[in-house]
């Protein structure tokens, strides 16, 4: 999946690779899971920017199916990062990992403009903002012992961040 999403936007010259991509369209979606598409789309493209038919299509079903994946809680099992296979090289996985990060921030400050998060979610954005910094020149097995560990954090954080916006309070302040 993640080799097909990559090619598509690598075509469509966006500027922002597929883990990017993923990481805002999670992020904007933990906030608002009613969020329109197309907030996602001008974000990607830039505003006023046209694509063709079957890849906004595919964007648009790729979009859906995020936000499916994080209405429904019994998907936190099929939820996942979209990033480069594990036999892909280590310093592309990190760097995938480091764009997600980026991109999940992005989509994170595009829907919730205020900041001043509490305890647990204050943590989880400073560590991403950490993993925003990551070091993507790994070759080791400890390395990518890291990277999965940091995969496996980032999945269960996207929750915690979802849990906490979807409770009553926490919604969208802009």
């Amino acid at each position: 999946m993640y080799q097909v999403l990559n090619e598509m936007m690598e075509r469509l010259h966006t500027g922002i690779g597929v883990s990017e991509a993923h990481g805002m369209a999670t992020g904007m979606l933990s906030i608002e899971t009613r969020m329109d598409a197309g907030d996602w789309l001008g974000e990607l493209t830039g505003a006023g920017a046209s694509l063709p038919d079957s890849s906004k299509a595919a964007l648009l079903t790729w979009f859906e199916t995020i936000r499916l994946q994080l209405i429904d809680a019994n998907n936190e099992f099929v939820f996942d990062l979209c990033l480069p296979d594990q036999d892909e090289p280590l310093t592309e996985q990190a760097e995938a990992l480091r764009n997600w990060c980026a991109g999940f921030l992005f989509g994170i400050g595009h829907e919730q403009s205020d900041g001043n998060w509490p305890g647990e979610i204050g943590e989880i954005m400073r560590d991403l903002i950490e993993l925003t910094k990551i070091d993507t020149d790994i070759h080791d097995e400890e390395d990518a012992n890291a990277l999965t560990e940091i995969h496996e954090y980032l999945r269960a954080a996207v929750f915690i961040v979802r849990d906490y916006f979807s409770e009553a309070g926490h919604g969208k302040s802009h």
